[in-house]
């Protein structure tokens, strides 16, 4: 009996041990977010014939200095990509500022990129997102704010970073409609796969936003 006691307890340290020191290989905590994974009535029909293997689709924007960006701007490096309008009152201050302390922590790390894309694109000029970006202090060639036509812009929301319907994610606003309201910051990694969706008015939230982001950085 007296040698049962240290022998239960040194198994019983064993095993604390081995999963303390267990490596982690995190896929579980961050997947890969397909099309299948989101509501069904929200995503393209076609889209979700694919079932897997779901890319950010193919872009050419103007950003807030005037120039060209496109899908090679951020293939091979991580991104979190938002909807919002400069002249909104409501949740855009707070995503702005909450986008902020993400551009803060991984200020001047060439692989990681923002891209704000407008829902407003009569309105928001690339002289309106450049005023825009000098008022928030965006890192030049990190942060880029992007207009373009609307409907090129909608369709990159609805059927490549799905914004608007992730299965997780509070939505504010859009049911259908011709106006994009959201919440959502997507983060996308260097093979262009959407890995999660988060509430970029919750600060808790985008606090393991940019934990996740220093998984994937910590990945390449």
């Amino acid at each position: 009996m007296r040698l049962i006691v240290p022998i239960a307890i040194v198994i019983i340290g064993i095993t604390i041990a081995y999963f303390m020191l267990k490596p982690s290989t995190g896929e579980k905590d961050l997947p890969v977010i397909q099309p299948r994974d989101l509501k069904k009535e929200m995503v393209d029909p076609e889209l979700l014939k694919k079932g897997v293997g779901h890319r950010i689709g193919e872009f050419s924007f103007p950003n807030q200095y005037g120039k060209t960006i496109t899908l090679n701007d951020v293939r091979g490096k991580i991104f979190v990509a938002e909807y919002f309008f400069t002249t909104c009152k409501t949740i855009c201050p707070i995503m702005t500022g909450q986008m902020k302390r993400v551009q803060e922590k991984f200020r001047g790390n060439s692989d990681f990129k923002i891209l704000s894309f407008t829902v407003d694109p009569k309105n928001d000029t690339i002289e309106a997102m450049k005023a825009y970006a000098k008022k928030h202090h965006a890192e030049k060639g990190q942060w880029h704010f992007i207009t373009g036509e609307k409907k090129d812009l909608y369709q990159l929301a609805r059927q490549s970073f799905f914004v608007l319907k992730p299965a997780e994610a509070r939505n504010l606003g859009d049911a259908g409609s011709d106006f994009i309201h959201t919440n959502n910051f997507v983060l996308v990694d260097q093979e262009l796969r959407i890995r999660g969706y988060y509430d970029g008015t919750n600060p808790k939230i985008v606090d393991t936003l940019m934990q996740d982001i220093d998984f994937l950085l910590q990945k390449k």
